[in-house]
């Protein structure tokens, strides 16, 4: 991360004006509180949404916040999470963590162009600094946050939020150790090795084939090396410029799904499987199935989508 003045990284791309008339909560006199005057334990992490996120801009004129975009399908962004809490808890009060569920708010997701996730990035006094997109290790992440707290202090921003209700962090807290393999793809999602991750969730499902979590990191993982050099402005030009063309419609179908909008990446395949020739359907629909895989079965939009292509096959 560079140390623009904040704002800079991200002028043209993240427009949070309809967000900054939301309620702040409690006044500055009164001292930084986390929304909704969530109980010391939360303060320093915390849950925010579309409806409160007003209060997290008003936050960050007094404490720097890291904003961690993430889905439950995202198997990336489980690893990652933990590692951004435990800095931020080490931090003691100096940044906050505010984590948004890109699916369940889709208005910030947009506001903050989440092209894929995890997306983290950081408000300093209201305005928005990029810090990295993807699972980083932590050494990484580290530095990034002592950067930030630099940029910080350049900006007046150097308040920080009172910790001593909060418990202490455990080794109970600790996110659980993965099975080797799902380590090891891990590891090699960190290193931007996708085809070192790919081969070691094969081979987990070689070994289990029921290994429902492997099978959806071995499609997250397809999913990152293929939305990972695409420009979303050029794929949208080129799928709306050829209706038809399969690999075009694919590509934006993964940045959608990758930036959270599992439903438009969902409708757009399913309009495609029904415009195309029967012969020619076959690879929309083993898409479709590893999209699926990706945001799991159980999910509604997936039950959702899954009706709708059956009715399409009979």
């Amino acid at each position: 991360m560079s140390t623009p003045a904040p704002g800079a990284v991200l002028r043209g791309a993240v427009d949070l004006s309809s967000l900054k008339n939301r309620p702040a909560g409690q006044s500055p006199a009164a001292g930084p509180t986390p929304p909704d005057g969530q109980a010391p334990a939360s303060r320093l992490v915390f849950d925010v949404t579309d409806a409160d996120f007003g209060q997290v801009l008003e936050l960050s004129k007094t404490v720097p916040v890291v904003v961690d975009l993430w889905a439950e399908w995202c198997e990336p962004c489980k690893q990652l999470s933990p590692i951004l809490e435990k800095l931020v808890a080490e931090l003691g009060g100096r940044l906050v963590l505010a984590k948004v569920d890109v699916d369940a708010n889709p208005q910030l997701a947009q506001s903050f162009r989440a092209q894929s996730i995890p997306l983290v990035v950081a408000l300093v006094a209201g305005q928005p600094v990029q810090l990295f997109t993807g699972a980083v290790p932590e050494a990484q992440v580290r530095e990034v946050f002592t950067q930030l707290l630099q940029l910080a202090a350049q900006h007046g921003v150097t308040g920080t939020i009172p910790v001593d209700a909060a418990p202490e962090a455990t080794g109970e807290e600790q996110a659980p150790a993965l099975p080797p393999l799902h380590q090891a793809a891990f590891d090699a999602i960190e290193a931007g090795d996708y085809a070192a991750a790919a081969t070691a969730y094969e081979q987990a499902l070689t070994e289990n084939p029921r290994d429902e979590d492997a099978k959806a990191g071995l499609g997250q993982v397809h999913l990152l090396a293929r939305v990972q050099h695409l420009d979303l402005a050029a794929a949208r030009a080129a799928a709306a410029s050829a209706p038809r063309d399969i690999q075009a419609q694919f590509d934006v179908a993964d940045l959608d799904l990758a930036g959270g909008h599992v439903d438009d990446a969902f409708a757009r395949l399913l309009d495609l499987f029904a415009d195309l020739p029967s012969d020619d359907r076959a690879p929309v629909r083993e898409r479709l199935l590893e999209l699926f895989a990706v945001v799991g079965d159980a999910d509604a939009r997936v039950i959702r989508a899954r009706g709708r292509l059956a009715s399409l096959l009979f």
